[in-house]
């Protein structure tokens, strides 16, 4: 007896057709939930090239808020950093 072949139907194709979607396609289906509830920021260019990573520039931002809660400057004390307590 022969055993049957199992057919993959997960496979990806080379290329997909509009009739491939019946329910249609929508450009930036997910864009405004993004933009409202996202924690993605963008850099610029030349700021991303001065860090390596994402902890160095959390440090450095972590950094610049203490400072300036060391100097009172009124932005740095109206938001809380989690685990930290503003003067």
């Amino acid at each position: 007896m022969k055993k049957d072949r199992e057919t993959v139907k997960d496979k990806l194709r080379a290329e997909y057709k509009r009739s491939d979607f019946p329910e249609g396609l929508v450009r930036g289906k997910y864009a405004t939930r993004m933009r409202e509830s996202s924690n993605i920021v963008v850099l610029r260019p030349e700021v991303a090239q001065a860090f390596p990573n994402e902890d160095a520039v959390n440090n450095a931002l972590l950094s610049l808020i203490k400072l300036a809660r060391k100097m009172n400057y009124p932005a740095a004390s109206q938001r809380g950093i989690k685990g930290e307590t503003t003067t």
